[in-house]
């Protein structure tokens, strides 16, 4: 009963951030049909696959003429399409954006790609790391060598969340309109994007262009990670004065030299990190832990669904045993909610075929 019941969508089966975008139209209450292809080959094969959740599946060989006449006809049904192929693939399988619009001319047609559908590297290989690499992101994480976020800037975020955006931006435009278009969701435009900031500072002589060297990439004392004395790590914060003053006066730190002075930082850094090793995380969190000192325990991803806060606000749900991410943001008035679990592949046909009155 989400935000988007009514709102239907094709989604090609594809890996990441493609996906990750179906997932989150489908926590949001759109009906989401995946076509799956035949005989399955999944890069990481999974028993219960969370990016997969909400949607039902059918299965389509797009290179036979049934199974283009299948997709092409829940095209014509459908308000978005996701799909993540290279460019040129859906053309020559006969399912490009000219076909989907002249079958559907109100079907917002989204394509997920790393490179982007033009530019020299457009037809290349890629994954994630390699993405951000080309935006400067990568370069400025990390200390001594580049460290990858996992996937989640590049996939998911300059990735996956973009494609919904502009899908969304161009579903408002269609109210207006009445016509559909292409959403064109490069990883390296959505991940430079997602830089803005960093460039604005650097632009203003307030980020230098090297790793571990400014105020947001762990240089700082006050905005980095710290080990204890069990183990276990904790992350401070402390950027604004009073929130760092309230930091030094809880944990009785010894520093008294300027907070925005980096040539301070080192010592600085070392004198917390001595501080922080005297105690267990606990002790640190029970002291620390809700107040003004913006300090907050590194959870495990075993741990963080247990942590009251998260638990409090049902931040994550357990569904048929697999504990997994509650659907996000929250509306006051049309929240959305885990719906279905993963699809079996394929298992869906009838019923999609019935519910879009396609046959």
């Amino acid at each position: 009963m989400g935000p988007l019941k009514g709102i239907r969508v094709v989604e090609f089966a594809g890996l990441g951030p493609g996906p990750f975008a179906a997932m989150w139209l489908a926590d949001m209450g759109a009906d989401v049909v995946r076509i799956d292809r035949p005989g399955g080959g999944d890069l990481f094969p999974m028993d219960y696959d969370v990016l997969a959740r909400g949607r039902r599946s059918v299965v389509a060989d797009l290179k036979s003429e049934e199974g283009h006449a299948l997709a092409l006809s829940l095209i014509g049904k459908a308000d978005l399409l996701i799909e993540g192929f290279r460019p040129g693939v859906m053309e020559r399988l006969g399912l490009g954006p000219d076909v989907a619009l002249a079958a559907n001319p109100r079907v917002i047609y989204g394509r997920m790609t790393g490179w982007g559908q033009d530019g020299p590297l457009a037809h290349a290989a890629g994954h994630d790391i390699d993405y951000i690499a080309l935006t400067g992101a990568l370069h400025a994480i990390g200390s001594e060598a580049p460290v990858p976020p996992l996937n989640l800037v590049g996939d998911f975020g300059g990735g996956g969340m973009y494609l919904v955006a502009g899908l969304l931006a161009a579903l408002v435009e269609r109210g207006t309109s009445g016509k559909g278009q292409v959403v064109d969701a490069a990883i390296t435009d959505g991940t430079a994007h997602l830089m803005a900031m960093i460039y604005g500072m650097a632009a203003n002589g307030l980020w230098q262009d090297r790793r571990a060297s400014n105020a947001l990439d762990g240089a700082a004392h006050y905005y980095r990670c710290y080990e204890c004395a069990d183990g276990k790590w904790l992350a401070v914060g402390a950027i604004e004065p009073q929130f760092y003053a309230c930091l030094l006066e809880l944990t009785g730190a010894d520093c008294t030299a300027p907070q925005h002075d980096p040539a301070s930082w080192p010592e600085l850094s070392a004198r917390l990190a001595a501080l922080f090793a005297t105690r267990p995380r606990a002790e640190w969190m029970e002291l620390l832990e809700g107040t003004d000192a913006c300090v907050a325990p590194v959870l495990s991803l075993a741990e963080a669904p247990e942590h009251p806060h998260n638990a409090a606000r049902r931040t994550f749900e357990t569904r048929d045993g697999v504990t997994q991410p509650a659907p996000a943001p929250r509306l006051s008035r049309t929240p959305g909610a885990l719906d279905r679990p993963p699809p079996a592949r394929g298992a869906d046909l009838d019923d999609v075929l019935k519910d879009w009155e396609i046959g």
